[in-house]
């Protein structure tokens, strides 16, 4: 898989960009991407440096419309910390 593969969209919530004053950055990850994987991604795609990286399952939601149910699809997020002389992310910068 390339960077592009592992690394999908950037979640962008409160929570999230409450993280970036301590170098923590939140992305939506391919389920079978492991925590080397996703490191060495973010590393390629920003040119920054990761010292450790937080992932976690997040389990599709019900949904109801009418008398139809079904599911959102569940999908793997992980949190990304970048080490302590490495330059910030300039995507997000413009979001704080």
């Amino acid at each position: 898989m390339t960077a592009q593969d592992i690394v999908i969209k950037p979640i962008i919530t409160e929570k999230s960009m409450s993280g970036l004053q301590d170098s923590k950055y939140t992305f939506r990850v391919a389920k079978s991407a492991n925590k080397i994987e996703i490191a060495k991604a973010v590393e390629e795609l920003f040119g920054v440096k990761v010292a450790k990286v937080n992932t976690m399952h997040v389990r599709g939601r019900l949904k109801r419309m009418g008398l139809h149910t079904g599911s959102t699809p569940s999908w793997k997020k992980a949190i990304v910390t970048l080490a302590a002389g490495s330059k910030t992310i300039e995507f997000f910068d413009g979001m704080i």
